[in-house]
């Protein structure tokens, strides 16, 4: 068991040393789009998500674990990488600034949480925070240009 335990901690570490650069828009569509197919959520959960409503569910924990772990920003060993947390959300934020957010919504998981549990807490806290604010701010811009390019 052990020995498992130390070849999971190396792979990600391994990742976390590798050349990662933060998803494009389009890669992180397509993650998604992967995600739902692992993780089906009901309608409802669908139309709560796209409001920016993330409901503390079983089948919502996983999908945002599965899109995590596909960015790259979360690994199951580890949590949360904060300067990847950092590179892939902060918007119009310093990259300073970001990695101090990303930084203090990082957790050892000591209470041991399934993984899930894990991850979903990571990210009420980072979408709680003021790079939370910036991504709302943004995907309600996003919407509102929509809504006037159809009419």
């Amino acid at each position: 068991m052990l020995k498992y335990l130390i070849v999971a901690l190396a792979l990600c570490a391994v990742a976390h040393a590798d050349d990662w650069t933060p998803k494009t828009g389009e890669e992180i569509k397509g993650i998604r789009v992967e995600c739902l197919k692992e993780n089906p959520l009901s309608n409802d959960q669908i139309a709560q998500l796209k409001q920016l409503v993330f409901p503390d569910e079983p089948e919502v924990r996983q999908y945002l674990t599965c899109t995590a772990t596909k960015l790259g920003i979360f690994c199951s060993e580890m949590g949360y990488h904060a300067d990847r947390l950092a590179k892939q959300f902060k918007m119009d934020l310093s990259e300073e600034e970001a990695l101090q957010i990303a930084q203090s919504c990082i957790d050892d998981n000591s209470q041991k949480d399934p993984t899930d549990v894990w991850a979903f807490r990571g990210h009420k806290c980072m979408m709680a925070s003021k790079i939370g604010d910036k991504v709302k701010a943004f995907v309600r811009a996003k919407e509102e240009a929509k809504k006037k390019a159809a009419a």
